[in-house]
């Protein structure tokens, strides 16, 4: 029985190299070859060119930044093309498309980069050294999470709550300007020229509480409308 077998076993292999030429073990069919496909056309920094993609079948996978994800880690995580599409574990306020050092995901802005998004809404980049409760530091400025600071807030330090190049807080000379403030609004409901006055100088009618000025700004600026009504009529 034992020669029987053997015998078999030999014209079995005699027959097919008599009939075919051998192929190399790692040209035949039956060999498992892994798919050279990858999931990106370039692939540099932040990328990791290594990594098996199984949810779309492909090489690489994008590096995503801490920051940029909800599960709370201290390092870069790669992440696959499935689960970024789907936003899977990815912070809604970051843009995972865009660069940031040597993995992917920054905050979203918007308005030439002035505003910066936090929970889904815009909130204003101050520029650097006004806000006195800094939650996060961007590449324009300042953001805060909690409460915008008011204008009153702004005002004490002779700051306004309008754009500055790409980050908020314009600086005004308080001995030049006089900034009028409404309950807590963000933004002044007007800026006053001071025209050069000394506004130290003591005076028999001068206010003594921004009621009081604003008083004297409406009367001003009620003079002035009457005066211009009469010397520059529509033709």
């Amino acid at each position: 029985m034992k020669n029987t077998l053997a015998f078999s076993i030999f014209c079995i292999t005699f027959m097919s190299g008599a009939f075919a030429a051998p192929l190399e073990w790692w040209q035949q069919e039956t060999v498992c070859k892994l798919d050279p496909t990858e999931c990106y056309s370039t692939m540099g920094v932040g990328y990791d060119r290594e990594l098996w993609d199984s949810s779309t079948g492909c090489w690489g996978m994008k590096m995503i930044c801490p920051e940029a994800l909800t599960t709370g880690d201290y390092i870069p995580v790669p992440v696959g093309r499935e689960d970024i599409s789907k936003g899977t574990n990815i912070n809604k306020d970051f843009d995972t498309n865009v660069l940031n050092g040597d993995c992917f995901g920054v905050r979203k802005t918007t308005d030439n980069g002035t505003m910066a998004s936090v929970d889904g809404k815009y909130v204003r980049i101050w520029c650097n050294g006004i806000l006195d409760n800094v939650d996060e530091y961007l590449e324009n400025g300042e953001i805060t999470y909690g409460a915008q600071p008011t204008c009153t807030e702004l005002a004490e330090y002779g700051y306004v709550a309008t754009a500055n190049g790409k980050c908020y807080g314009k600086y005004y000379d308080q001995s030049q300007y006089y900034i009028e403030c409404n309950g807590n609004d963000t933004v002044p409901s007007r800026i006053i020229v001071l025209n050069g006055a000394d506004y130290t100088a003591s005076s028999s009618n001068a206010p003594t509480d921004s009621s009081a000025a604003s008083k004297i700004f409406d009367s001003m600026q009620s003079i002035s409308e009457s005066q211009r009504k009469i010397y520059f009529k529509n033709n």
